[in-house]
């Protein structure tokens, strides 16, 4: 057997008669936060570049994948070999400069190419008209959705379209280091706990109002060509 096939037969049992009433407990739903804090460990051995605890770190983040898997297998869902066979398919799909004809030299060509593919998938799927921006995780940390956010509209060319003043973040940005970055948005963190505020569902909410004013934008653009 494989270490993978040991591992997947470990948790089985744990799930099966006889095993953990803890594990034979758990659900898709409240695995859910095992895998959120599971992956923020993970992330913090690859920051400091801790080889030891990063392997152990990413065997924590697999049990959750294998965990997953089972529960879907028992529900007669899909089990870890349709998950591996799926997502090995989409890669090699995904890439056919590797795998196919033709070859690509850049890392720019290489997402453009993938978000083409993305599209088509999605398109053949029958997921109705694309949109501007791409899906993004919705559980992603707010600060990381706003940056994704303000990255799409500025690839496409859209800053006007978003409102944002750009004078006043050219300002900002004006000698700004990544202590200095840190400091303000500690203030801004305490600023928004002494009135009560939420800055995590504040900016995530910004966003959002941002992203569909862009595409609203966009939409009306070519009627007043």
């Amino acid at each position: 057997m494989s270490a993978i096939d040991e591992l997947r037969d470990t948790i089985a049992r744990l799930r099966g008669p006889g095993g953990c009433p803890w594990d034979q407990e758990q659900t898709h739903q409240s695995l859910a936060r095992c895998l959120v804090d599971e992956c923020s460990e993970l992330l913090d051995t690859i920051d400091r570049l801790d080889m030891p605890h990063m392997r152990e770190e990413l065997g924590d983040v697999l049990i959750q994948v294998i965990f997953h898997a089972q529960l879907a297998q028992e529900a007669g869902l899909f089990g870890l070999e349709d998950v591996a066979r799926e997502v090995n398919e989409k890669l090699v799909r995904r890439h056919p400069h590797v795998f196919g004809e033709g070859r690509l030299e850049t890392c720019e060509q290489v997402l453009t190419q993938w978000e083409q593919i993305k599209a088509g998938e999605k398109k053949a799927r029958g997921a109705g008209a694309p949109r501007l921006f791409k899906e993004m995780p919705p559980r992603l940390p707010a600060l990381m959705y706003a940056e994704a956010v303000w990255k799409q509209t500025a690839k496409k060319g859209l800053e006007a379209a978003s409102g944002v003043d750009r004078a006043r973040v050219s300002a900002l940005a004006q000698g700004l280091d990544a202590a200095q970055l840190g400091r303000m948005l500690f203030e801004l963190a305490a600023a928004a706990q002494s009135r009560g505020l939420d800055p995590e569902g504040a900016l995530r909410q910004h966003s959002d109002r941002l992203m569909r004013h862009v595409e609203g934008q966009a939409q009306q653009a070519p009627a007043h060509a």
